[in-house]
């Protein structure tokens, strides 16, 4: 059954419309809504039957955490058991924000969010439709990305019905997502602060507040944290990654000549300044490449254009691993397949 799709201004919320959405969670139902940095599929995050309807819904692992959104800082001490000094300051600076915290959890959340572990992934997403929402629905919702597991993360609502079209009860359309990108998953471990997925906080603002950063990719470490398989965020084609370097449009030429001359449908990924280079083959620009925030809100719009072209292949050209970069390039080597 096609979902109920509320189009909601983010300049004047109608807050009718987020009344009817909040009692759908209420309820048991599953929204999907949009936040600073993906569209989410949320669920009252303490009803174990209404989180395990987002797992299906998603056919997400059942070993793949996910993070509980919260309203005002209030709703923490109801959901981790303590706040160390250094979450603290993050809270202070980047609340609400695309920063999630792993915390240890009190027992009152459902193992079934946590998958298990001892810890839980918690967040305050600050667009003011996903606020709204969540402070209406009177309770902590959990919400991953409302798409299909693996597939690049929804930007719009028409990528949350283009993959959960029947399976999600409310659309909140709230227009495009600004960051579009996840928020940045961090863990306190004996007062350091560890980043287990890089996302719309980069490693540089997390350093201007509690100095020394640790970056962790290894996956006996992000096991706690929410996206953690290497391979997601895929479109339906192969990805191919050219590396960042003077020789990138000479190597993408060559590689997308090649794998044309094998038959193959191409499609090129490609900065602002190189898109010219790439006539004759589907080419979409990422962004320029001195603007990692650009490139990360178009990167999975782009991956999903190229879906319907139909291409069998994505080159992508690599940008730079600055700032937010780190975060569109850890998304892109995943679609790819490439542990990171």
């Amino acid at each position: 059954m096609r979902p109920n799709i509320l189009r909601i201004d983010p300049g004047d919320i109608d807050d009718v419309l987020i009344g009817q959405a909040a009692r759908e969670i209420q309820s048991g139902g599953l929204v999907a809504f949009p936040t600073e940095t993906v569209y989410g599929l949320g669920a009252n995050a303490m009803d174990q039957e209404a989180v395990a309807g987002i797992f299906e819904a998603k056919k997400r692992p059942l070993d793949d955490p996910l993070i509980v959104h919260i309203a005002n800082r209030d709703d923490l001490s109801w959901l981790v058991e303590e706040v160390p000094d250094e979450a603290k300051k993050l809270i202070d600076r980047f609340w609400p924000g695309p920063l999630t915290l792993i915390l240890k959890k009190t027992d009152r959340v459902p193992d079934i969010v946590t998958t298990g572990l001892s810890t839980v992934a918690v967040r305050m997403p600050s667009n003011d439709i996903a606020k709204r929402l969540i402070k209406a629905s009177g309770c902590p919702v959990a919400a991953p990305s409302a798409n299909l597991f693996g597939r690049p993360s929804p930007t719009t609502a028409q990528h949350v019905i283009d993959d959960l079209n029947g399976s999600v009860d409310i659309v909140l359309d709230g227009g495009k997502t600004d960051i579009g990108v996840e928020s940045t998953v961090v863990e306190i471990v004996s007062g350091k602060v560890i980043v287990l997925r890089p996302g719309g906080i980069d490693v540089e603002e997390l350093r201007s507040v509690v100095g020394m950063i640790c970056v962790y990719t290894e996956k006996e470490v992000i096991t706690k944290s929410p996206g953690k398989y290497p391979q997601h965020y895929s479109p339906l084609a192969e990805v191919v990654i050219v590396d960042d370097d003077p020789q990138q449009v000479e190597k993408v030429l060559l590689e997308a000549h090649e794998a044309s001359g094998r038959g193959l449908s191409v499609g090129v990924m490609a900065k602002e300044e190189h898109a010219l280079e790439y006539e004759g083959f589907h080419c979409k620009v990422l962004g320029p490449s001195i603007d990692a925030r650009a490139c990360a809100s178009e990167l999975f719009h782009v991956l999903r254009e190229f879906d319907k072209d139909d291409v069998d292949l994505i080159i992508a050209e690599a940008i730079p691993e600055a700032g937010i970069g780190l975060a569109v390039m850890n998304r892109l080597k995943k679609a790819a397949g490439i542990g990171t």
